[in-house]
């Protein structure tokens, strides 16, 4: 039945209730026309009018499982997971509503990380010794296991004294491509016809000690990383037959990046969604750790239309395999999106990075020179140095991307009257002239980085 359902499992026997006019309505007449009313207000969000309506429903039907079950469904399906808590929670009784209302509450528990109350509503479900809803139940089970070892990662991070307003950037083309407009219009992909809208978020960065502190200062290499990741994932769909990719990155107060210590739900989805004219078909969002060197990368793949996890993958390395190991990841998360290349002649011709750990940093520290360029970070936050992406662009030698994302960068600091390193200039040059940018026909680079 889906991620939130809408069908109860108990059929009470139907019972005339109050409309609002305080007749007597039958199910028909009645609560039905009120529901489906509402479930149009979501439809174009209007849910302060949904609310007021599944309140005066509540008010009259609110002892009926097929009720609840509709409401809760309703609200789980649009992702107002938090109205949905605020609705059900007060007035559900296992015993009454019975299991599939508070299935719905439980999983809206689990998506905003409330190990508690899920765990509490889990014994109440538990205790009404259905059968039929055992496996179900069991594997609620382990999902509440596993967000009680989440919330102790977290127990002792500290929340900032004041809220800060965070934004989201959506960067819509490869980040190389910004500064090359002008001169390599060919390298985008042209496409047509129908395509599903992904976007990729930043990733998280679970039981990070001080967040708000780290995100104030400049990029380092954790932070930098959760964003070249998203960055990464994104430019490949760019690349991709069929899709349109966009990737999702935090800044605070237009000053300095964003951090975030905890992993995105549904409600962050749903924002993310509500913020992109159109909307999207998928939310792919990241949590990123680090233990002493060991990474753990974690990607969850969300489908919008409905506000559920479709699927979760995971990988594990050490400096020793990184590369490796994402590349697995990256051919892994190809396969279950069905991803393929386009056509060729259609934009520059896709290739996954030989380096792509130090190719994600390269596409974090050039975001930051774009930013930083259009005033969205201050000066402060922009490093002075072009370190990282020399290093990508020697370690992908014959990864065009990787070269052009150096190209890019040296042609931001000549707009803006700086002196390039010359290590950086002379690679670039280098690159410029050889056959990779000759089949990438970026020849005319080569008078405007001189």
């Amino acid at each position: 039945m889906g991620f939130f359902d809408r069908k109860p499992a108990d059929q009470p026997e139907a019972s005339p209730v109050a409309s609002a006019g305080g007749q007597q309505a039958s199910t028909a007449g009645g609560v039905l026309p009120q529901l489906a009313a509402a479930r149009e207000k979501l439809k174009t969000k209007d849910v302060p009018g949904a609310m007021a309506i599944y309140e005066t429903v509540l008010a009259g039907a609110g002892d009926r499982a097929d009720v609840l079950v509709t409401i809760s469904g309703d609200l789980g399906t649009t992702g107002h997971v938090k109205e949905l808590i605020d609705l059900i929670a007060p007035r559900y009784d296992a015993q009454r509503h019975g299991a599939a209302a508070g299935i719905n509450l439980l999983q809206a528990y689990l998506v905003t990380r409330n190990a508690e109350a899920a765990q509490h509503l889990l014994d109440l479900l538990f205790e009404l010794q259905r059968p039929e809803l055992e496996a179900r139940l069991n594997g609620f089970s382990n999902a509440v296991a596993e967000l009680f070892v989440t919330e102790q990662e977290m127990a002792d991070v500290p929340m900032p004294a004041e809220a800060t307003k965070v934004s989201l950037a959506s960067i819509s083309k490869p980040v190389w491509f910004y500064g090359l407009e002008n001169f390599a219009s060919h390298l985008l992909p042209r496409k047509e016809g129908k395509r599903r809208r992904v976007a990729f978020a930043q990733c998280a960065l679970p039981g990070l000690e001080d967040a708000a502190a780290r995100s104030a200062q400049p990029e380092e290499a954790l932070g930098r990383l959760s964003r070249g990741l998203a960055l990464w994932f994104a430019e490949t769909f760019a690349y991709g037959a069929g899709y349109e990719a966009v990737a999702a990155v935090g800044t605070a107060d237009r000053k300095h990046y964003a951090l975030f210590s905890s992993e995105w739900v549904a409600e962050n989805v749903r924002q993310l969604n509500d913020s992109v004219e159109g909307g999207l078909d998928y939310v792919i969002t990241g949590a990123l750790r680090n233990r002493s060197e060991d990474y753990e990368l974690t990607l969850r793949i969300w489908e919008v239309k409905k506000y559920r996890e479709l699927k979760g993958f995971t990988t594990r390395w050490t400096p020793s395999n990184a590369d490796e190991e994402l590349r697995k990841f990256h051919e892994l998360l190809r396969g279950y999106m069905e991803w393929s290349a386009l056509p060729a002649g259609t934009g520059l011709a896709y290739a996954a990075p030989v380096a792509p750990l130090s190719y994600a940093h390269a596409l974090g520290a050039a975001l930051t020179l774009f930013l930083g360029e259009k005033g969205v970070l201050a000066p402060e936050q922009v490093p002075a140095d072009l370190d990282v992406l020399l290093q990508s662009a020697r370690a992908n030698p014959d990864d065009a991307r990787a070269q052009l994302t150096l190209v890019a960068a040296l042609l931001r600091l000549k707009a803006q009257g700086r002196t390039p390193e010359p290590a950086a200039q002379q690679h670039a040059g280098a690159w410029l002239a050889s056959p990779g940018a000759q089949a990438a026909d970026v020849a005319a680079l080569i008078m405007k980085l001189a």
